[in-house]
């Protein structure tokens, strides 16, 4: 990847593409439209990103960097108790739908739905961002265990996994209902079966 010049520029073009694209999707946001909302020439796009695609990777590296930096503490906060902690988690998340009224969903989702299909590195990108989810997910669930609030036989990893897809499943039913009832059917309902 070219070595930008500004790093102030880079960071507009992803800020201001990533709203874009969590808006209006990636296949309908145009590198002029980017540089355009950025205020950026568009042949200066390549110096910062060698294709639409390296941006997409980057955006996402962005998103996932900001969101985890902002709810991933919560997982490892020693003052709660470990499920307590996973429920917290996910009310951060829900919080965060709910600033966004709902509208755009989650980048990981809309991208993994939209781009992989045709991107390989974008794929490669998510599959990673979810092992790390699920990872630190199931690592506050072994603490569970350890404690005794989560029966011993349980597999961490799997209800981990399970918690991400259920979760990514109500953030797609909520941006399309434009509301919160699948997060209140997510925190109600899925998260203590998956647990208890």
């Amino acid at each position: 990847m070219p070595r930008p010049a500004n790093p102030e520029t880079r960071s507009r073009l992803l800020e201001k593409g990533g709203d874009l694209v969590s808006t209006l999707g990636f296949n309908a946001t145009g590198v002029q439209e980017i540089t355009a909302s950025a205020g950026v020439p568009k042949g200066s796009f390549y110096n910062y990103f060698e294709s639409k695609e390296a941006f997409a990777v980057e955006l996402l590296n962005e998103y996932w960097d900001s969101v985890f930096a902002t709810y991933g503490p919560i997982l490892t906060d020693h003052g709660m108790a470990p499920l307590a902690r996973v429920a917290g988690h996910f009310a951060g998340l829900v919080e965060f739908h709910e600033r966004r009224r709902y509208a755009v969903g989650c980048l990981i989702g809309n991208m993994a739905i939209e781009v992989t299909p045709s991107s390989e590195r974008v794929r490669i990108k998510l599959a990673a961002i979810y092992r790390q989810w699920v990872a630190s997910l199931t690592e506050c669930l072994r603490e569970a265990q350890a404690q005794g609030e989560l029966p011993a036989g349980r597999d961490t990893g799997q209800v981990a996994a399970a918690l991400i897809d259920a979760f990514e499943g109500a953030v797609t039913r909520a941006k399309v209902e434009r509301n919160r009832l699948p997060f209140d059917t997510f925190e109600g309902f899925v998260l203590p079966a998956l647990v208890t």
